[in-house]
This record gives C-alpha cells, structure tokens and sequence, in this order.
C-alpha cells in the first residue's frame, strides 16, 4: 500500500483497482535512516512558531476535505497499515500480547475484506508496541509476519532512570528482537534550554539502538510551548532520530493537530537542510476514525504523499483500529456494529 488505496464502487461492493494489486510492503522495508548531523544551533535560532498562524491552518485542514463511501475506506486501511498496535498497561500478559498480536497479523475481519475486496493487500498493522517484558511473547506470535515489534524503553514514560540503565534498556530489548525503540527524552533539557545536552543523551540512544530504527517521544504536551516543540523536534532529529513522536500517551495532553503540525514542520525543514527524510508519528487519544483521518490529511497537506505509508509514518494507537474496523463493515452492511464486536486483545 505505497499510496492510498484507490477503490472501485461497483454493483454494491468496494474494490480495491487492479493498480493496487500487490502485496503491502513490510513497515521494516524501510526509508533510508536518518544518520544525523552534527548539532547545529543556529537551525535551532531560525525557529519562530506563530501559535495563531498554527491554530489557523489546523482549522483549516480539518475542514478540507469530507470523504465518503468508497474514499472514507480507501483512507482507512492506509490509517489501519500505519497503526503501531500498542499495550502499555501494568495489567499486560503473555496472553493478551498474543491476542493483540493476533489481531496485528489479521486488523480486519476476513470476510470483511472479502466484502472489500482488498484479501490481496495481506493488511497487516505496521508494528506491535511492548514493554521490554514482553517482547519474547511478540517477537515468537509474529513471526513469519510483515508486523515488527517495537518497544517502550530509556524508562518509559518520565525518563528520569540512571542514564546508564536507560542504555542498557535500549542494548537489551535490541538483543530480545525488537526492531524498533521508542525513547523518551529528558524533558528537563528542553525546558532549560540545553539543547547540546539533548542532543548528546539523544546521540547516544541512538548509537545504543544498533540497527534498531529510534522512535523519540519528545512529550509535547510537556514542554511549555510552541517553540520548545519545533526546537526539540530539530535536536532530536539532527541526533539521528528515525521518527519523531508526540507523546507517551500517559501525559495530562498526549497528542494534538497543533503540535503534530509544528512537528511536521520541523521535518520538512530538517530535510530541505539536510536532505534526509525523518518518520512523524502521533500517539495518545487518536481513538477515531475522524481524527485519524485528520491526521492523514495533514500528512498529505505538509509533507506529501511521499510520507503516506508505514515507513515514514505511524499512529501510536490500540482502540482507533476498533473503530475503524466498525466503520469498515458499515461500507459493507450499512450497519455500525457495537464495540464489543471489534475487541483489540
């Protein structure tokens, strides 16, 4: 699914057109990584985030486009192929994980995509998110699956743990399987403006992660404004980040339109200066369809539709595949199933 699904409406039933006949690639067949670049301050002295011109355009991409029908599905199995499906709970098992893993491997219900039309995608979600606990359980149920296994770590959510035993969380969920680690950033660094320090401690998550690909949550809704978010942004990127993230999804504010769009912003202006492309990914309280489609939407607007696909961007979610699976089956029976139809794990 490098682009959005192009979908046929014909005698009832949704198609996906013969151009989109392949196999979805892999969220692990990935961009180019991002290696970096020295810190450079003076990109970070450029910054000068308008909070109204900010509030402006959100308001206006929310009210650009109203998709229906067939276009309301083809936008929803591109969200459903970018979605990390998460568990973060201290009430995890190994048989929750499997059965969230499960539903990783087949997002959709089968005859659901019959309906559609769409069995020859092979729709999968682009990863499962654990705990470092957990990630033998997920690494043995996906495998032989196109799902990679993410994890949590650098003491997540606060990343106030000894710097030391936030690397070595890194080196040993690497070692366990995962593919990919988010990390969470000092918050500290940012809200003093020691910015060669958060470029360093990010520096060095990075080196940690090997051939892991580094997610890092710079918490937004902890960092005190709009200027602080587009300057961490930059650091975190500059220092090598894979993507940059919103939130943990355990903050008072976890993601919003308006910090997504300054952090987009900052990406489009870290490849125009370096020429590398950095993954963007939202988290925390995206649990509908409209809202994701909000967000897709201003991917598409800022950054193109280059980025429309699971390796440069992803949702941090677990409840939004359940309510995209209702709106799924509503194209097809024109019926809204209850929520209890559609369990995550």
């Amino acid at each position: 699914m490098d682009a959005v699904p192009q979908i046929e409406h014909s005698n009832n039933d949704l198609k996906t057109s013969s151009s989109d006949n392949k196999t979805a690639p892999s969220a692990s067949a990935c961009a180019p990584r991002n290696p970096g670049v020295p810190f450079q301050p003076q990109w970070l002295d450029d910054v000068r985030v308008n909070p109204s011109a900010v509030q402006r355009r959100v308001t206006s991409l929310k009210a650009r486009r109203s998709l229906k029908k067939a276009w309301q599905a083809a936008w929803l199995l591109k969200a459903v192929s970018c979605i990390d499906l998460t568990t973060l709970s201290g009430q995890d098992t190994p048989g929750r994980v499997r059965r969230l893993c499960a539903k990783a491997r087949t997002p959709v219900n089968p005859e659901t995509q019959k309906a559609l039309g769409i069995e020859h995608l092979g729709l999968t979600t682009a990863a499962v998110c654990v705990y470092h606990e957990m990630l033998a359980t997920a690494v043995t149920a996906l495998t032989g699956s196109r799902v990679v296994v993410a994890a949590v770590s650098t003491g997540f959510p606060a990343g106030l743990s000894p710097f030391a035993a936030r690397l070595q969380e890194i080196k040993a969920s690497v070692a366990a399987g995962a593919t990919e680690i988010d990390i969470v950033i000092t918050r500290a660094h940012v809200l003093n403006g020691n910015w060669h320090a958060l470029y360093d401690e990010v520096s060095s998550f990075r080196e940690a992660c090997s051939s892991a690909r580094m997610k890092t949550i710079i918490a937004t809704g902890e960092l005190g404004n709009m200027n602080n978010i587009a300057r961490a942004s930059m650091v975190a990127m500059m220092a090598g980040s894979d993507f940059i993230k919103t939130s943990t999804g355990m903050e008072a504010t976890n993601a919003t339109l308006a910090a997504s769009l300054v952090m987009v912003r900052a990406i489009r202006q870290y490849q125009n200066l370096s020429d590398f492309s950095v993954g963007f990914k939202p988290a925390g309280g995206i649990s509908s369809t409209k809202a994701a489609i909000n967000y897709l939407v201003l991917i598409k607007e800022e950054l193109g539709d280059d980025w429309l696909n699971p390796q440069l961007f992803r949702f941090g979610a677990s409840s939004l595949l359940g309510d995209i699976e209702r709106q799924l089956e509503h194209q097809v029976t024109g019926r809204y199933s209850a929520n209890h139809r559609h369990p995550i794990s």
